[in-house]
């Protein structure tokens, strides 16, 4: 080979080498970034859980981006606001009996970009009128205070005894 076919060769594969090595460094920032993100989603749901499971409303709503741009989908239509979700929640849950005890199961991730994300999941509430549950899916947004809600579809799925 010559010369003139050689240092083309060489230089591709410096390059091709540079580039594979940081394909390499950015997946491995992607996934420990990834389980960051997930363990701070987690953290925000397990607050939720607390708070709803204490009767608490409105710490349950902190988990939800305090925005008129706020929207939740479920049975009783689609809610748009912070005000209307916090409402709704009230109108549908008025005291604890109501509320019961939340446990959020089977969570899934699927990050859309470094600054969203897709939590799917199944909710129950355990109440003594009777046990309730559903799945849902969470579109969450980091934001400049940290990650939230920002889109919120709840259903309920009706087991076969009911």
């Amino acid at each position: 080979m010559s010369k003139q076919t050689v240092l083309p060769l060489l230089v591709m594969a410096v390059f091709l080498g540079l580039f594979l090595s940081h394909e390499a460094c950015s997946t491995d920032q992607t996934s420990a970034s990834a389980e960051q993100d997930r363990a701070a989603i987690t953290k925000i749901l397990g607050e939720q859980q607390s708070a709803w499971n204490a009767g608490d409303v409105s710490s349950f709503m902190r988990g939800y981006w305090n925005s008129p741009e706020l929207t939740f989908a479920g049975s009783g239509g689609l809610a748009r606001g912070w005000e209307s979700v916090l409402a709704r929640y009230k109108r549908e849950y008025p005291d604890q009996a109501a509320m019961g005890q939340l446990d959020f199961s089977n969570l899934e991730f699927r990050f859309l970009g470094p600054n969203a994300a897709l939590v799917l999941g199944q909710w129950h509430l355990h109440r003594g009128s009777g046990d309730i549950g559903g799945v849902f899916s969470l579109v969450f947004q980091r934001l400049p205070e940290e990650w939230r809600i920002v889109h919120d579809h709840t259903s309920m799925v009706k087991t076969k005894a009911e």
